[in-house]
C-alpha cells in the first residue's frame, strides 16, 4: 500500500484508511516479520515452552503461556537446566531449518549468529545454503505466502510446522521443559487438516526462503530472501545507480531528474553495522518516485543493511564487508555493471581487480571511529553481518565450531 501511495495509484484518504486499519490489537505484526520469526526460531531452539510462538496477544491461550513459562523458569532453576546444555549444535541445526521452513526474516540470520557466538560457534554461510536448498518453504504465511499468524496458530502453530519438518530435524535436542523436541513434537499428536503448513511434498517455494550470495561484490557473503522476491529478476544484470548513504537516498530518490531505469540496479553504501552505524532497515529502498508511477513494481537492491522481515522484492542484502570496512561495496559507481545470479549463488561486480585497487588508491575509505563514550565502544568492538553484529568481547572465548553443520 505504501508501494502504491508513492506511485500515487491511491490517496492520502486512503492511505490513512489502512493505516487505521493495519494492527487490529496489541502484539507483533501478524505477518512473517522478524518478531514472528524469532518467536518460531526461539521455540525450534527450545528456549521456550511447546506453543509459545504463535498464539495471540489478546487470547486466554497467550495468558496460559505466560505463567506455563514463569513456572518452568523457576523450575529450571531449582533442577540446575542450564542454558548451554539447550543452546547446542543440534538446536541450532533445528533453528535454522525453521527459519528457512517459515520464510522467516533476514533478520533471524544476524541474530542466530550473535547467539551462536555466546556460545562459541560461528556461522558457516555455505553450509547455511547448502542447508537451504534442500529445506522447502512449508509455511504459506506472508510475505512469502498468503496467510497471517493467527491462521497459523489455527493450523497448529509451531507443532504442525515441526511434524511437516521431522525427517530433517535434531529429535534428540533439549528443550526447557526437560523434553528432547522429538518427545514434544509427539506429545502435541497428529496434526489435524489445514492448508496453513504445506507437506514436504507440496511447498510453496521448493528451496529455503533465504539464498546466500558469494562473489567479488561480496567477498565475506550477502543474503537474498529468494522467496519473496520477484522470479523474473532473480537472474539480472544492470547498471547500478549509486547512493552514498541514507540521507543520499533521501534527498535524491523521489527527484524526476534522477538518471534511472526499471532496468538499473539501486545500489546504497554505508548502511552496516559500522557505516550507519547500526545497520538500520534502510535495506528496503523505495521504488524511485518516477518509475513508481510509470508502474514499476520491483527493482534489484543491493545494500550493506537489513531490511525489515515484512518486505517483498529483490533485495540484497548484508553485503560483506560492508563499504565502511573498506568492502568492495564501498568503490561501486553509478554507471558500473553488476549481475546478481540467484541460481548460481553469486553477486558480480563486472570490474577487475586492477580497477578495484585504482578506486582505493584514489578515493581511500576511513572506517568511522568516535572519540569516547558508548560510540567509541560500538564502532570498535561490533561485528560484522555474518557474525551477528554483536560486540566481539561477549563471543564465546573458545570456538567450538561452526554451525550449521551440514
Amino acid at each position: 500500500y505504501w508501494g502504491k501511495f508513492r506511485a500515487e495509484e491511491i490517496d492520502q484518504a486512503e492511505i490513512h484508511q489502512v493505516n487505521t486499519q493495519l494492527v487490529a490489537s496489541v502484539g507483533t505484526c501478524s505477518v512473517m516479520g522478524t518478531a514472528s520469526t524469532m518467536a518460531c526460531i526461539a521455540e525450534a531452539l527450545g528456549l521456550t515452552v511447546p506453543g509459545g510462538a504463535s498464539p495471540p496477544a489478546v487470547t486466554a491461550e497467550r495468558m496460559r503461556i505466560a505463567e506455563e513459562t514463569g513456572a518452568r523458569a523457576v523450575q529450571m532453576a531449582i533442577d540446575g537446566l542450564t542454558i548451554d546444555r539447550i543452546l547446542t549444535p543440534d538446536a541450532f541445526e533445528n533453528a535454522w531449518r525453521v527459519l528457512l521452513a517459515i520464510g522467516g526474516s533476514t533478520n533471524g540470520i544476524v541474530h542466530l549468529a550473535a547467539l551462536a557466538g555466546r556460545v562459541g560457534l560461528d556461522l558457516d554461510l555455505a553450509a547455511l545454503d547448502r542447508m537451504g536448498r534442500n529445506t522447502p518453504v512449508l509455511l504459506d504465511l506472508k510475505p512469502s505466502g498468503q496467510h497471517y499468524m493467527e491462521d497459523f496458530h489455527h493450523a497448529g502453530g509451531m507443532a504442525t510446522l515441526l511434524h511437516a519438518l521431522k525427517p530433517l530435524l535434531k529429535l534428540n535436542a533439549l528443550t526447557v521443559n526437560g523434553r528432547t523436541l522429538g518427545e514434544n513434537i509427539e506429545a502435541a499428536g497428529p496434526p489435524h487438516a489445514q492448508t496453513v503448513v504445506r507437506p514436504m511434498d507440496q511447498p510453496i517455494y521448493p528451496q529455503g526462503g533465504i539464498a546466500v550470495l558469494q562473489g567479488n561484490l561480496a567477498p565475506g557473503g550477502a543474503i537474498i530472501k529468494q522467496s519473496a522476491a520477484d522470479p523474473g529478476l532473480m537472474e539480472h544484470e544492470g547498471r547500478a545507480v549509486v547512493f552514498e548513504n541514507s540521507e543520499d537516498l533521501a534527498l535524491r530518490i523521489d527527484r524526476d531528474d534522477l538518471d534511472v531505469h526499471a532496468d538499473d540496479i539501486l545500489v546504497l553504501k554505508n548502511i552496516g553495522p559500522k557505516g550507519a552505524p547500526g545497520m538500520p532497515e534502510a535495506g528496503y529502498m523505495p521504488i524511485p518516485q518516477k518509475l513508481a508511477r510509470a508502474g514499476v513494481k520491483d527493482m534489484v537492491r543491493i545494500s550493506d543493511g537489513r531490511m525489515s522481515g515484512t518486505a517483498f522484492g529483490t533485495i540484497v542484502l548484508h553485503v560483506t564487508p560492508e563499504s565502511a570496512m573498506d568492502g568492495p561495496l564501498a568503490h561501486v559507481q553509478t554507471g558500473d555493471r553488476i549481475r546478481l545470479s540467484v541460481s548460481q549463488r553469486r553477486l558480480d561486480w563486472l570490474v577487475s581487480d586492477a580497477e578495484l585497487q585504482l578506486r582505493r588508491l584514489a578515493k581511500p575509505v576511513t572506517t568511522p571511529s568516535a572519540a569516547r563514550g558508548y560510540r567509541q565502544l560500538f564502532l570498535k568492538h561490533v561485528t560484522q553481518a555474518d557474525q551477528g553484529v554483536d560486540f566481539d568481547f561477549l563471543r564465546h572465548p573458545e570456538h567450538k565450531g561452526k554451525t550449521p553443520t551440514g
